[in-house]
């Protein structure tokens, strides 16, 4: 007689068997995650605290003359900020060590940034005569220049530096009526850079010096000062930061040799963190923004809707014969520098 099959039941794959135990998570046990999530934490932090270190260091070595390092250098203010964040995500995952290393590094890099931010103009009398300047960026001629001349006329500006200029540009310039309000003028589209004036020009002529593009001078009676008047553009650093040295060099130069009255406007393709500019300032020239404690001014990339300027290019310097008396940006269509517009006042240097 057969024997008959008992049904056997069939289990679900993820059933227990008999004589395993089936372990129930403990209620409220942490996710084992956090070691990695603070080690990733740590790793990013160390890395960006070398990256941050590297840079203040070749802002205080001057590693950036010259070389690629000049582009980083743009950004030390942002590199700062960053650094303050970094100290204080690992202060939230209790690294302390590190977190001191980051305050220390911060603390050097905000007594490299924070002294242009602290005013340091002179007493001015109210009767020291005046010059009001402005300094623009024609954008190979894009820029609005109907927009540019009004600005001029409200501004009522003395001079105006323009850069990157091009024959069509200056004929539309004059077009908007800025010949009526500047007749005196060195323009030399070739030559890249233009100055214009409602007094007379004195000695108006391309500057001798071996620049990248040639630059415009002249000199100008303010009170009986004759003060000497440079349009700047520098080269690029992204370009060739080797002629962009040089370009600043050339500057320095011709501070040196001009003296207290001097005043050099225009796109210097440099902020205040870059060797070479500190090095055209160390010969005697004052940083109009820098003088009131407006450390903070970005004057590039402007006219984009999606980006506000993030860097500052555009400068106003000038001698010890003068001071600054005021310092502003203004937005003009067309181009992607912002206007800088400055009166600075004849003192005794």
């Amino acid at each position: 007689m057969g024997v008959q099959a008992a049904d056997v039941p069939v289990l679900p794959d993820d059933a227990p068997t008999e004589g395993t135990a089936q372990v129930e998570p403990e209620h409220g046990s942490p996710a084992p995650t956090w070691i990695p999530r603070r080690l990733v934490a740590l790793v990013g932090c160390g890395l960006a605290l070398a990256a941050s270190a590297a840079l203040t260091a070749a802002r205080l070595l001057g590693l950036d003359a010259g070389t690629a390092v000049a582009l980083p250098m743009a950004g030390l203010p942002y590199v700062a900020a960053g650094t303050a964040i970094v100290a204080l995500v690992l202060l939230g995952v209790k690294a302390r060590c590190l977190a001191l290393v980051a305050a220390v590094l911060l603390g050097v890099e905000l007594a490299v940034v924070l002294p242009r931010f602290v005013p340091d103009a002179r007493d001015v009398p109210a009767t020291a005569p005046r010059l009001r300047v402005a300094t623009s960026n024609a954008y190979q001629g894009r820029i609005d220049e109907a927009a540019l001349v009004d600005l001029v006329r409200t501004a009522r500006l003395d001079v105006l530096a323009v850069q990157e200029m091009t024959p069509d540009s200056a004929h539309a310039l004059d077009g908007a009526g800025l010949r009526d309000l500047m007749p005196y003028r060195i323009v030399r589209p070739e030559a890249d850079t233009a100055l214009y004036s409602r007094r007379p020009l004195i000695d108006a002529r391309v500057l001798d010096r071996p620049t990248t593009w040639p630059q415009v001078t002249a000199g100008i009676d303010v009170g009986g000062h004759v003060v000497r008047l440079v349009a700047v553009h520098t080269f690029y650093p992204a370009g060739d930061p080797r002629r962009w040295d040089l370009d600043l060099r050339a500057l320095r130069d011709e501070a040196t040799e001009t003296g207290a009255d001097a005043v050099l406007l225009g796109d210097f393709n440099a902020t205040l963190d870059h060797a070479p500019m500190r090095s055209l300032l160390d010969a005697g020239l004052v940083d109009s923004h820098a003088e009131l404690g407006r450390g903070w001014a970005p004057t590039w990339p402007a006219g984009r809707p999606t980006l506000p300027p993030l860097i500052q290019l555009d400068h106003v310097l000038h001698g010890d014969g003068l001071a600054a008396v005021s310092v502003e940006e203004r937005t003009i269509q067309g181009t992607d520098h912002r206007t800088i517009v400055a009166e600075l006042a004849v003192v005794d240097s």
